[in-house]
């Protein structure tokens, strides 16, 4: 078993990740993030603290999350694990739109919980890539009224994954993974795999189980309001043997993920219940994700030449979006 235990052997695999990335991360919930909230049903959410990371799930009508610059307000009630929020606590999140495969993140750390909601001090905010949510048809599933009962079985039939992670200094991160079913992960004996697919190239989950491998994550069947929710202590590993198990449409992933000390539960969630995802309603017409790819960009506090030159880039009316449908297409696997 090769593991991959460095950034430096991390960045040999994939990479370094390129400056103009992190130029799409503002550092408070501006006007597009705002109405991003307002149409969001369902968020994923991370807690952290010195003793690792947890996640669970929160759902409601649109805007049942709602920022003003630097907060973010939630509450309590919409969460399927409200018992984890503890002031101080590092936050993580993740929020869908219907119709739309971008999903919305925002970081920071929980500034207080009180009066049934809690408020995050927001760090981070940017528009993820929409890869994963295609890969796992997110979006096209139909409402399925039974799920597989085993947890093997669920997690072979899972297609999405919201994966948190935290730093050694406690910042988290949520990352979606996606993939067909039997594709995107598998459980073998006590061990949890899953596969590392394109996405951003900011590899933040990555970076940060490699300075602590606690992890958390939340598995989907699109279509069910079924989850399994698993903690546990993870690894990356460039085998070859193990990545071809991962192999789709031809392509083998660069890095495949072990969780060992797994624990796992399938349950029903409250939140997707009440999200009602599927069949999922046409995605809003005013929310135009590369236009807040390109808006964050203008935002951003970095002015220095690449800053500077990506703006002119995302200005150009059309350029993003044919950039982010060709990335799409070419880079899927």
């Amino acid at each position: 078993m090769s593991d991959v235990d460095s950034i430096a052997g991390l960045e040999a695999i994939l990479g370094k990740t390129p400056p103009a990335v992190n130029l799409k991360v503002i550092d408070h919930v501006d006007a597009t993030a705002r109405r991003w909230l307002e149409a969001s049903p369902l968020m994923f959410a991370g807690f952290g603290d010195a003793g690792g990371i947890a996640i669970t799930l929160g759902g409601g009508g649109g805007g049942f999350a709602a920022a003003d610059g630097k907060t973010l307000a939630i509450p309590l009630a919409v969460l399927d694990d409200p018992a984890l929020v503890m002031p101080d606590a590092s936050f993580c999140s993740l929020f869908l739109v219907p119709g739309i495969g971008e999903t919305l993140r925002i970081n920071g750390r929980v500034a207080s919980v009180a009066d049934g909601r809690v408020q995050v001090a927001v760090e981070e905010c940017y528009v993820h890539c929409a890869k994963a949510l295609i890969r796992s048809g997110f979006w096209s599933a139909d409402r399925q009224e039974t799920a597989p009962t085993t947890i093997p079985a669920f997690a072979a039939a899972a297609c999405f994954m919201a994966l948190a992670t935290i730093d050694a200094a406690g910042h988290s991160d949520l990352s979606p993974k996606g993939d067909p079913a039997g594709s995107m992960a598998h459980i073998d004996g006590d061990r949890f795999w899953f596969a590392d697919r394109p996405g951003n190239r900011r590899a933040d989950s990555f970076r940060n189980l490699i300075a602590q491998p606690r992890v958390a994550a939340a598995l989907l069947i699109p279509g069910s309001h079924d989850v399994a929710i698993l903690r546990g202590s993870a690894m990356l590993t460039d085998d070859e043997a193990v990545c071809a198990t991962f192999a789709v449409q031809g392509k083998v992933p660069l890095l495949a993920t072990r969780v060992d000390d797994l624990a796992i539960e399938r349950r029903p969630s409250a939140a997707l219940v009440r999200a009602a995802l599927w069949p999922a309603a046409p995605a809003p017409a005013d929310i135009k994700p590369a236009k807040m790819f390109a808006e964050h960009v203008r935002l951003n506090k970095d002015k220095g030449l690449g800053a500077r030159i990506a703006g002119a880039f995302a200005s150009v009316p059309g350029l993003m979006q044919r950039g982010l449908d060709k990335d799409y297409k070419d880079n899927l696997y």
